[in-house]
């Protein structure tokens, strides 16, 4: 009997010892990140890299980040993805849009895996798509550059004809002309995402043709640097570029992607990740303005900090008719607004944009 009952004694002692233990802490979930070009670009890829940093600082322990940076949007692509999936990447992000085939082909053969494609319209089961309303960005620099401009020329670097690019291009029309109906705006387009050498030549050929402002949708500082070299304007994309505009930079739009991974990866964790298609902007506080130049007009930068707020609240919408296309005819009515299913997937240009769509 006195046996039994020491060695029950024994038993709960053991379990309290137990108990005060600490919990093993759980793994961290390993995230993955695949960039298009150097995360030196301080552009579209340096966005990105600074969101990828912020999802460390939120999460602490709780994930691991790596990221492979340059992997051009071709076939090799697919051997990236597979890598990072094979070495236990469990949340792996493809942050351009040519990775989107890959991707796809990538996710069925790892099931378990979680696949998260920037600017995409493809899913699978293990597959979202995400993006940032870059659009409502370009409208307001648009504003900007239609109040600076002294020839009513403006100029666009343009990356890849998709409806992303599109939409950017057409929006920083619309809203240079919502304050200047006499504006045009005139492209080159590059096929290419990062490419500084053609990106500064494509400025310097803008503005031979009178451009006095300009706007790209490529990665790197080299339009603003042009602009600064020939006396002109220009802006910064996806960062605030003014130390390397100087005087050109009027200003700049900021995409900040850290809230968006913090939220992706505690999905993923939590398991309750489901694919979908999100699309974020100025309300969700993923896109904002910075970098304003000294010399800007205070009425100037007023009117775009009203537009932006106009966005943020959900009282206005760069795509708001009357809207005609580049051909004059209506698109848009008065008062109407272009649909997201229709933005999605625009394929033409708006009225003030000189030149044809590439084939």
């Amino acid at each position: 009997m006195l046996l039994t009952r020491l060695k029950t004694l024994s038993a709960v002692a053991v379990l309290a010892l137990s108990c005060l233990q600490p919990a093993h802490a759980a793994d961290p979930l390993k995230v993955g990140f695949v960039y298009t070009s150097p995360i030196g670009d301080h552009g579209w890829t340096y966005s990105h890299e600074q969101g990828r940093r912020v999802l460390e600082e939120l999460s602490g322990n709780k994930v691991s980040t790596s990221f492979v940076e340059s992997v051009p949007e071709t076939a090799d692509a697919e051997r990236v993805f597979r890598d990072l999936a094979q070495k236990g990447h469990k949340l792996i992000f493809g942050t351009s849009f040519g990775y989107m085939n890959q991707m796809v082909k990538v996710a069925k053969a790892f099931p378990n895996t979680t696949f998260m494609h920037a600017t995409g319209y493809k899913t699978e089961k293990n597959l979202g798509a995400y993006d940032l309303r870059t659009y409502e960005a370009a409208y307001m620099l648009g504003v900007i550059a239609g109040k600076m401009s002294k020839t009513n020329k403006l100029g666009m670097v343009a990356s890849v004809p998709i409806p992303e690019v599109i939409r950017n291009i057409n929006a920083f029309t619309i809203g240079a002309r919502s304050v200047n109906p006499a504006i045009t705006n005139r492209i080159v387009w590059l096929n290419s995402w990062f490419d500084p050498g053609r990106e500064r030549e494509a400025a310097l050929a803008l503005i031979s043709q009178g451009c006095d402002v300009l706007m790209q949708n490529v990665n790197s500082p080299a339009v603003v640097q042009a602009a600064q070299e020939k006396g002109v304007m220009g802006f910064g994309w996806y960062s605030d570029m003014s130390k390397f505009g100087g005087k050109a930079h009027l200003a700049a739009v900021v995409l900040n992607w850290g809230p968006v991974y913090k939220k992706i990866a505690d999905e993923v964790q939590a398991g309750t990740w489901k694919s979908d298609k999100r699309w974020l902007g100025t309300r969700d506080g993923a896109i904002s303005l910075a970098g304003f130049s000294p010399d800007l007009p205070a009425d100037v930068k007023k009117l775009a900090e009203e537009r932006h707020a106009a966005i943020k609240a959900g009282k206005f919408h760069p795509f708001t008719g009357p809207l005609k296309d580049q051909a004059g005819k209506e698109f848009v009515a008065a008062g109407k607004v272009y649909d997201d299913a229709d933005l999605l997937k625009m394929n033409f240009f708006v009225e003030g944009l000189e030149g044809s769509m590439p084939k």
